[in-house]
């Protein structure tokens, strides 16, 4: 097995709690529109990029549907929650990621947020200084699940899937590093793990401060 020599991190759920917000908001962003999306449904969007958080939309709603006008409304609802109760870190991000800097482990993030959005919700919350390289979706054909998202992380960073830990709370985002054939690490947020997506797993842990046992 690969010497780990990187670890990259989802950001909504996994660094930030921001996930569930996204299960509050897309729902209410698309009954603007008329649309009555299930909490099942909201589950499913969670780090789901292009083209497929489109596809799926229209799937479910007709072809019809404005995706970039009911993304947009989500982003303004959600933003107006996140200023109103502020980005909270979850528990023992900053305590792995210090020991990480201290051990000379690369350390990156992919996410399906946008870079800008990203950035800013790094700099806010004081993590920004901590990571090597920020990912997002928006640099590469197709967003989680697809692979490309870890493997041009990997590219970008010059190390092997095989030598990188990928650290994930949702199902599309543990299929996309699990596929680009980085070893992954689930933190569980609004789901738990089923059978299926455990066999995609090198670990489940409940806290993030609980990886650094796996990284000696």
């Amino acid at each position: 097995m690969e010497e780990i020599r990187a670890v990259l991190f989802d950001m909504d759920g996994t660094l930030i709690d921001t996930e569930g917000y996204y299960r509050i908001f897309w729902p209410r962003a698309l009954a603007e529109f008329g649309f009555r999306m299930t909490d099942e449904q909201a589950l499913s969007m969670r780090s789901l990029g292009r083209p497929f958080a489109p596809g799926r939309l229209r799937e479910w709603f007709g072809e019809e549907l404005d995706y970039a006008a009911v993304r947009e409304k989500r982003k303004e609802l959600m933003e107006k929650a996140l200023a109103r109760d502020g980005i909270k870190v979850k528990p023992g991000a900053e305590a792995l990621l210090a020991y990480l800097q201290k051990r000379g482990i690369i350390t990156a993030v992919v996410t399906a947020t946008d870079r800008e959005r990203a950035q800013r919700y790094l700099s806010q919350t004081g993590l920004a200084p901590c990571f090597d390289r920020v990912v997002s979706a928006v640099e590469v054909r197709q967003g989680k699940p697809a692979p490309d998202i870890y493997l041009y992380a990997c590219e970008e960073l010059g190390v092997k899937p095989e030598a990188c830990v990928a650290v994930e709370d949702s199902p599309n985002g543990i299929l996309s590093a699990c596929r680009a054939g980085c070893r992954v690490i689930m933190v569980p947020d609004q789901t738990e793990p089923d059978e299926s997506l455990s066999e995609c797993l090198w670990a489940c842990v409940r806290d993030l401060a609980e990886i650094k046992a796996l990284i000696p």
